[in-house]
């Protein structure tokens, strides 16, 4: 099923991917012209030595390397406006993010503020710079969030912790390195919740009231991916295979989220993550498999193309089907099931409901979606 919508698609980044891929940092930031970068990698990874490694292959290319940690795992508008302030004086011209999502958003946000100037809320948005962006390359070490396809960066507010998608042209990564070799070492935990993250992008991506004949196809090719070796690198975290499988399929659905946005899912997580603090992915798998049986009556033809896609049979109602692989999928990874699990309040679930209802991604859910499908939904996750 194709949608008749009109869309506007640039690939702006170029994609680097496969094993020892990092090897070629040095040689690409000097291709782009990098002379004196921003090393920006959470503390966690700083301590892998996966940062440290960065920044000697840029440093053998012959580039001047600054670099900055001081950031949490969801970096929120405080911290990048504090980090801003104090690398102002450095005089970069180019970033390098190495990390999950936190890192790549941080240097986005960086970006913003070191050409633009402002608060971060001023980006919130689309196009808002004011001022040519300098430019970055990405390195991912999760296979999450697809950061670095998109041109948004995903920013807490620091007073309300709502995210704020700051977006624009001049945000995407110049080049993406995917190294697979990277995630080998991450935590068990860390694998789960990212790659169900990822997961949610290609079969939110695939439904929405924006999805389009390309966006469509990324999402397809992600899911086929991600559902195929997700349970893989769970049980054998050293499959190097199955850990290419899952940064290439976390990237296409980035890619997907570009063209296509997202939906109900993340509607509803966003608030619980500001609210308890619950882990992006932790929270995604809550409401996953509920949102994709809500949503069947509108979608289920589309469902029905992601399971075929995968090599499975959609059967009579492909809605249940999807949602019925997403709880196996959550329950091998370990992750909770139902609000409860989670340390949710009953009594708090109309307001939640109400805030989820204000997130900016439920405007493109497939069924129409307000504080009284919330409601259902969060007590159905309940």
């Amino acid at each position: 099923m194709a949608s008749t919508i009109g869309f506007d698609f640039v690939a702006r980044t170029r994609l680097v991917f496969g094993p020892g891929m990092l090897e070629r940092l040095g040689e690409l930031a000097r291709e782009a012209g990098f002379r004196r970068t921003l090393l920006v990698s959470d503390p966690g990874l700083a301590a892998s030595g996966h940062a440290e490694r960065a920044r000697r292959l840029l440093e053998s290319a012959g580039i001047q390397v600054v670099e900055f940690h001081d950031f949490a795992a969801e970096p929120d508008s405080d911290m990048v406006e504090a980090g801003a302030q104090v690398i102002r004086a450095a005089r970069i011209d180019s970033f390098v993010a190495v990390g999950g999502g936190s890192s790549l958003d941080c240097a986005k946000g960086l970006n913003f503020l070191l050409t633009s100037g402002g608060r971060m809320a001023d980006y919130r948005g689309y196009g808002k710079a004011t001022a040519p962006m300098l430019p970055m390359i990405a390195v991912p070490t999760t296979a999450g969030t697809g950061s670095e396809a998109q041109s948004y960066a995903l920013i807490s507010d620091s007073r309300t912790h709502d995210k704020m998608a700051c977006g624009d042209p001049g945000a995407a990564f110049r080049v993406a390195i995917l190294d697979p070799e990277l995630t080998v070492s991450l935590p068990r935990h860390v694998t789960a919740a990212t790659g169900y993250d990822a997961l949610s992008h290609a079969v939110e991506s695939a439904v929405t009231t924006r999805r389009n004949p390309l966006s469509a196809v990324f999402a397809r090719e992600a899911f086929r991916l991600i559902d195929a070796h997700f349970e893989r690198v769970l049980d054998a975290p050293a499959d190097l295979d199955a850990r290419a499988a899952m940064l290439l399929g976390a990237h296409l659905a980035g890619l997907a989220i570009e063209a296509s946005m997202l939906g109900a899912t993340h509607a509803c997580a966003n608030p619980l993550s500001a609210r308890y603090g619950t882990i992006h992915g932790v929270a995604i798998a809550l409401f996953l498999p509920h949102v994709v049986r809500w949503n069947g009556d509108a979608a289920g033809p589309l469902y029905a193309e992601l399971l075929r896609a995968a090599g499975r049979d959609p059967g009579p109602d492909p809605a249940a089907a999807v949602a019925d692989r997403l709880e196996h999928l959550a329950v091998h990874a370990g992750l909770p099931r139902g609000l409860r699990a989670a340390g949710v309040s009953p009594e708090h679930l109309p307001a939640l409901a109400a805030h989820a209802a204000e997130q900016w991604t439920g405007r493109f859910n497939p069924r129409p979606f307000d504080a009284v499908g919330a409601l259902q939904l969060y007590e159905a996750a309940y």
